[in-house]
């Protein structure tokens, strides 16, 4: 008896050590994929997001390429950084880090916040409704980054919560209302920015309350990977319309 070499795509995930919501939510949406995709996960100490040192310093390069180096063993066929902090430090964070994670392993490499800045070209997002638990001074910082390329953040609501761990005990209504309320301003698009917050289970019920696309963090890091391995991430269903955005085109068929 012979036996076809399994060939499931694997997506490797690095996670802030005190993140508890991507990792559920993550493996939710794959499993819907049965044993075509799997995805797997590196931790590395993250327990406060604010401006201080000693929070930006979480972000250091050395350790998160050591997590990246135990996730290279499970040989997946793309690594992600699963977490927002280039919002704030700007965007040449994620690419020096994801060219530096591939050099080092010889793997693919994305991030959240590039996955972000893809969809936004291509949707032409300029109007942007941002939803954050962070303190003021991450959103602002945010808030200026995206103004330098083009986008207008046209309403906001933010939690001012320095932790990291805490995130995660606000409840999926809560991320609700709160995309609810920028939804007025009638933005292109709404961003969930932050990869342990529950925004993704309220994703569907605020589009189609509203219409406007919910792109919450954890759901479009999921959709992006799906799409980067090679399978269609439309196959996911009941965590929004960002698994539809993600979508590769058909190829046109020949005349």
């Amino acid at each position: 008896m012979t036996f076809k070499a399994f060939d499931g795509r694997r997506v490797g995930m690095l996670t802030p050590s005190s993140n508890t919501v991507l990792e559920p939510y993550t493996s939710a949406m794959f499993a819907q994929f049965g044993d075509e995709a799997s995805v797997h996960f590196g931790r590395f100490r993250v327990v406060e997001i604010s401006l201080s040192e000693a929070s930006q310093s979480q972000f250091a390069l050395e350790p998160i390429l050591e997590a990246a180096d135990r996730l290279a063993e499970a040989e997946p066929h793309l690594i992600a950084w699963n977490g927002t902090s280039a919002g704030w430090l700007g965007l040449e964070r994620d690419r020096t880090l994801c060219a530096a994670i591939t050099e080092r392993t010889g793997i693919p490499a994305t991030s959240t916040m590039l996955a972000y800045d893809a969809l936004f070209k291509r949707m032409g997002v300029t109007r942007l409704g941002l939803v954050t638990p962070y303190p003021a001074d991450i959103e602002a910082r945010m808030i200026a980054n995206y103004a330098a390329r083009g986008i207008e953040v046209v309403d906001k609501m933010r939690l001012d919560d320095k932790g990291n761990f805490s995130y995660a005990t606000y409840p999926p209504e809560q991320a609700g209302a709160m995309a609810e309320q920028v939804a007025r301003a009638k933005p292109d698009a709404i961003a969930i920015v932050c990869t342990n917050f529950r925004g993704a289970p309220a994703a569907p019920r605020i589009e189609e309350a509203t219409g406007v696309p919910v792109l919450d963090s954890v759901a479009l890091t999921a959709a992006h990977c799906l799409s980067e391995v090679g399978l269609d991430p439309s196959r996911v269903t009941g965590w929004g319309s960002v698994f539809r955005l993600f979508a590769r085109p058909s190829p046109t068929a020949p005349d």
